[in-house]
């Protein structure tokens, strides 16, 4: 027979031996032709985007004995006035019942961490209490991150660090090298004078790296240091900082090694960075500066809101089409096209971000902070429980205070895989940065989690 059956159907045999005979006399064309198809699949494959892979991280539990209770703070802050300072007895307690009011307000709780250096009298804010301070932070978060993933600090290829306002030489990251005697080729950075919002930045930093270096771990660094920013100057809006920040800090493993995927968390999957530097009212809204008697602090300024209000709303515009699914971009694109077009006066749309994240890590820089992202993007008291406890806990650890909170998340047992997480924070600048996350399995606390042994207590009712 001149056919064969296979599986129901009939082949011709002539057929396919002239199949054969055809490729065999036009095997150069035919060789030609796949050059191009394979030459685009080679650019494809070594220049797509390489999964970054967070396999763990670590956040500073502050010991006991730096635990500090809002009486205490305020007794230290009256001796301190009292004991430095030249002004008059009323106005030194002016000063001291304004920052009262400011902590009763803020929703910060009674065991944040304060600095042994301004725990003691009198204060201690060196260069030695500052590297003391830094050097318990980063290298506790760092210890309990090598002890927890087995990873050694010779395996890692990339070390990014941030710190705001203590930026001493050799740098914070030239100290982690000398520290755990990491290896000569590796790419260190320190990122300084960045906010609140540079552990986002860092991971930016972290991920383009990994993306032109092959096969390797990236080690992510946010702090800021307490001891040398003790504001004791009479300027209210310079004393605010004072009532808010605490000590903390978090160290994060990142791979691009596909073999990680197995083990680790958490697989990024955007970054966002708004940057609105170029406004002057941006720019000037938080600048660390000297007061009228020369004495070195934050200061705040009235158009804080209105520029963070702003920045965030084009960091959620940019955002937005990268996440949200087709129906909320659709909603949005119309209501864009009415306004332009036919009714100036109506009203922006909100999309609904709930539809795109499972959970919200808005960095803890204050109450007001988020209260008003809990109200602008309706969300509810659930979605900024993580937010709110680790500001009442931890206070405002500055960059890292997005890792606690993510913390909080995996301590509550409520991340499971699939589940989407949007970090977002604001600083100085001005600047608004999300990272957003995709849970690889269920996650389950890591060892020695900041929220070990006190989940039971949260969450706690906060007085308004």
């Amino acid at each position: 027979m001149a056919a064969l059956a296979m599986r129901g159907s009939w082949i011709n045999i002539e057929d396919l031996q002239n199949f054969f005979l055809y490729i065999q006399n036009n095997l150069e064309t035919i060789t030609l032709l796949s050059f191009p198809l394979l030459f685009v699949l080679a650019i494809y494959m070594f220049t797509r985007p390489k999964p970054v892979y967070l396999v763990d991280f670590s956040c500073y539990l502050p010991p006991s004995h730096l635990k500090f209770s809002v009486e205490e703070l305020m007794e230290q802050a009256r001796r301190v006035r009292e004991a430095g300072m030249c002004w008059n007895n009323k106005e030194n307690e002016h000063l001291v019942e304004f920052q009262r009011k400011i902590l009763e307000r803020s929703g910060l709780g009674q065991e944040t961490g304060i600095p042994e250096g301004l725990q003691c009298f009198p204060l201690r804010q060196d260069m030695a209490a500052s590297r003391k301070e830094t050097e318990e932070v980063i290298f506790g978060a760092l210890d309990n991150l090598f002890r927890n993933t087995g990873v050694k600090p010779a395996e890692i290829g990339i070390l990014v660090v941030n710190s705001s306002t203590f930026n001493p030489t050799p740098s914070l990251a030239s100290m982690i090298v000398n520290k755990y005697k990491l290896r000569d080729n590796i790419k260190s950075l320190n990122l300084g004078g960045m906010g609140c919002s540079a552990g986002v930045i860092a991971i930016d930093v972290a991920k383009g790296l990994l993306q032109v270096q092959r096969n390797t771990y990236a080690i992510v660094v946010s702090t800021e240091n307490i001891t040398q920013n003790l504001y004791l100057g009479k300027n209210k809006s310079m004393l605010v900082t004072n009532c808010l920040f605490r000590v903390g800090g978090a160290a994060i493993l990142l791979s691009n090694r596909s073999k990680d995927r197995a083990r680790a968390k958490y697989e990024l999957a955007h970054t966002v960075r708004i940057h609105t530097g170029s406004d002057d009212r941006s720019f000037e809204c938080a600048t660390q500066e000297e007061d009228e008697d020369g004495i070195i602090g934050v200061t705040l300024t009235k158009n804080l809101p209105m520029v963070a209000a702003r920045t965030l709303k084009i960091n959620i515009a940019t955002l937005g089409p990268l996440v949200l699914p087709m129906k909320e971009k659709l909603a949005f694109f119309v209501t864009f096209l009415k306004k332009k077009y036919y009714n100036p006066k109506l009203k922006n749309y909100t999309p609904d971000f709930k539809l795109a994240f499972e959970h919200f890590c808005i960095h803890a820089g204050g109450r007001a902070l988020i209260d008003e992202l809990e109200k602008n993007l309706t969300l509810s008291p659930l979605h900024v429980e993580a937010s709110r406890m680790t500001l009442h806990r931890f206070g405002n650890t500055s960059s890292s205070s997005i890792w606690y909170e993510l913390a909080y998340t995996e301590a509550k047992g409520r991340m499971k895989k699939g589940d989407r997480i949007w970090q977002i924070a604001l600083g100085s600048g001005f600047k608004c940065n999300s990272s957003v996350w995709v849970a690889l399995r269920n996650v389950k606390p890591s060892i020695n989690n900041p929220w070990e042994g006190c989940m039971d207590r949260y969450p706690v009712e906060i007085e308004i």
